[in-house]
């Protein structure tokens, strides 16, 4: 079985859609010959193989309101001749690229999220991703929650495939206990960690107002638009000796292990399902989140794994963060039942046998899964 996966980039560029394409592909190579096209943006057409998966990197022509113009992704995906595509959305060039090579083998498609914020660009396309849409053997939607919450794909529901994101248990086992002792030495009491582009959903201006009421220091691992705002909230505030701007960091999980809390404030559905919930919950630690109308409450459950309270809400999340904090037993129980949860439902073994199987079940009888 050929696998052929378009997507937007592919690892090193990293986002929540490439780590998942990386992840999904590299497991899935173990037994079927998989293939990627996505965008090149440092020159020319490139191909390389990359942990068992072909990864071909095809040149731009231009970047338009983040979609990648690559004249040569047509051909591409006629010359690859696939037993099945599996398209990644958002990438209306790539849905584009599938309509106009005419493919005419079992088409997947995994709906990361809607389009959010470029609406008057995605009522524009619409038309396409519905054609894509109806074209489609299955639909794969990370929640359950998303199903429903999403007004494209609550037309689909009869072609939806839940299968929830996952990420590699291994990378977060070992733990490197002179790192966390150094980041626990810099910190007095609780430490709170926050993981994620600073962009407005993400809501780290109301965690950082939410700070106030919270006795804890509050580390902040990433970059984005927001960072100079954020840092003038956290000023007038009051809070900035207690707020730590990490930026980008190459290794993340000795951050995870010495938290006691994680929280994803997360306030608008484009944060479709929140993969570094389960970075913290493979590290057994309790999460606070949002009940915002997307996949992020259904990864980390209230009064099981964490608490959720209402997206927007600074009162909530203090409260959250405060009950958490303050009460060593309730973490510990949190953060096992997190790490049990992770284990059962979102390793990257079982997102790819889900996603095999269900590759299998539209090629038909015949499909032993070997490479051809």
């Amino acid at each position: 079985m050929r696998v052929l996966h378009i997507g937007k980039f592919y690892p090193p560029v990293f986002g929540g859609m490439e780590r998942h394409l990386r992840d999904l592909c590299t497991e899935a190579a173990r037994e079927v010959d998989v293939r990627v096209l996505v965008a090149n943006r440092d020159g020319g057409t490139v191909s390389e193989q990359c942990e068992g998966v072909t990864v071909t990197r095809l040149g731009m022509l231009m970047e338009v309101s983040g979609a990648q113009i690559c004249p040569d992704l047509i051909g591409a995906i006629r010359d690859c001749r696939p037993d099945i595509v599996h398209l990644h959305w958002p990438n209306p060039p790539g849905v584009a690229a599938y309509l106009a090579s005419r493919h005419r083998g079992p088409l997947v498609i995994t709906y990361h999220s809607d389009v959010i914020r470029q609406r008057i660009a995605g009522a524009l396309f619409s038309p396409f991703l519905n054609m894509a849409l109806r074209r489609a053997g299955a639909i794969i939607a990370s929640s359950p929650n998303y199903v429903e919450s999403s007004p494209v794909l609550s037309r689909y529901r009869e072609k939806c495939h839940v299968i929830p994101f996952g990420i590699r248990l291994d990378q977060y086992a070992s733990v490197n206990a002179r790192e966390v002792a150094e980041i626990r030495a810099q910190v007095e009491g609780a430490l709170v960690l926050g993981v994620g582009r600073l962009v407005y959903y993400k809501g780290f201006d109301l965690l950082i107002r939410a700070m106030r009421e919270v006795d804890a220091t509050l580390i902040l691992i990433g970059n984005g638009p927001m960072r100079a705002s954020l840092e003038e909230t956290a000023r007038e505030a009051g809070v900035s000796g207690r707020i730590r701007f990490l930026g980008a960091v190459e290794d993340a999980v000795p951050y995870f292990h010495a938290a006691d809390v994680f929280v994803l404030p997360a306030v608008a559905r484009s944060e479709a399902f929140g993969l570094v919930q389960l970075e913290a919950m493979a590290c057994g630690k309790p999460v606070v989140n949002t009940r915002v109308d997307s996949g992020v409450p259904f990864v980390s459950r209230d009064g099981e794994t964490g608490l959720t309270v209402e997206p927007g809400s600074v009162e909530q999340l203090a409260w959250a963060l405060q009950r958490l904090t303050g009460d060593a037993l309730l973490r510990c129980r949190y953060g096992c039942a997190a790490r049990r949860r992770m284990e059962a439902e979102f390793r990257v073994e079982i997102m790819a046998r889900r996603t095999l199987d269900l590759y299998r079940s539209l090629i038909g009888p015949g499909s032993n899964g070997l490479r051809l």
